[in-house]
């Protein structure tokens, strides 16, 4: 990977399984989104961005500070996606998925905010779940203008802790709006400590964090995945069931997969949600 500024971007060369697409449209993240150019502007990390890509190269707005300190670890670049999606080749279907949807990474994200975010995603569909979370940013966040647009990052834990449920009322996330805000309670006190649950074990990871209330087996292995970034973590929702049932049937398990199970439950998910089947 060779890394350059480019005036108010930096230029990214010879990055495999890079694709801005596949990475925020594969169900892991909910404040991408793109324009009819197909360049996507979000927030992460407290700070926003925009990224895209062309036939040669990626693009990551803002300084090389920027890219080095923020963005480098974001988009996990010093992983070698392309090494780990060949070792799926335990079967065809994991090697059409992974064919398929190759040009996903997996997002290294902020902890809090994939908990909180998950939380709101139970029994929801995408669209809405997009719209619940760019509320809670509005009302609580704090604004970060970029290029004459006030956006807003997501509010932390500490913010939410103070709030009771008529206060959720206006983001129209209904009986999330308690898990929410228990949950902020819980990592603002300290007594979920998403720091501490990243550098042990998936099991304990998954005990405490099915010990929040609104939080089962499928959005805390979500947070395993994507917020605490242990990708041997597999999160099963519904196109995931199907795509077992159809090619694996009962007796599946992901330890199939090796440490590769997170990549290979996003390029299942992928594939079979852009097929509309499994």
């Amino acid at each position: 990977m060779q890394y350059i500024q480019r005036d108010n971007c930096v230029e990214i060369k010879n990055v495999t399984d890079f694709d801005p697409v596949k990475i925020f449209e594969c169900g892991q993240c909910f404040r991408w989104n793109a324009d009819e150019n197909g360049v996507y502007l979000g927030v992460a990390m407290n700070r926003a961005a925009k990224v895209w890509k062309t036939d040669e190269s990626v693009f990551i707005s803002g300084t090389l500070e920027d890219f080095e300190n923020i963005w480098r670890d974001y988009f996990d670049l010093d992983r070698d996606y392309a090494a780990l999606r060949s070792s799926l080749n335990t079967d065809e279907y994991i090697k059409k998925a992974a064919e398929f949807s190759a040009g996903i990474r997996l997002l290294r994200q902020d902890r809090w905010e994939t908990l909180c975010s998950f939380i709101i995603s139970q029994c929801n569909n995408i669209a809405r779940i997009k719209r619940i979370i760019e509320a809670l940013c509005r009302s609580f966040g704090e604004p970060i203008f970029f290029e004459g647009k006030t956006l807003y990052s997501f509010p932390d834990a500490e913010r939410l802790a103070g709030l009771c449920e008529k206060d959720l009322e206006p983001i129209k996330s209904g009986y999330r709006a308690k898990y929410i805000i228990e949950a902020a309670n819980s990592v603002a006190s300290g007594k979920t400590d998403l720091d501490i649950l990243a550098a042990g074990s998936y099991d304990e990871a998954l005990r405490t964090l099915k010990g929040l209330s609104g939080v089962g087996d499928k959005v805390a292995n979500c947070v395993i995945l994507f917020g605490l970034h242990m990708m041997d973590a597999f999160p099963v929702d519904v196109w995931i069931k199907r795509a077992i049932g159809a090619n694996y049937g009962k007796g599946f398990d992901p330890k199939i997969f090796g440490d590769a199970a997170g990549l290979a439950q996003q390029y299942m998910f992928y594939y079979a949600r852009s097929q509309g089947k499994s």
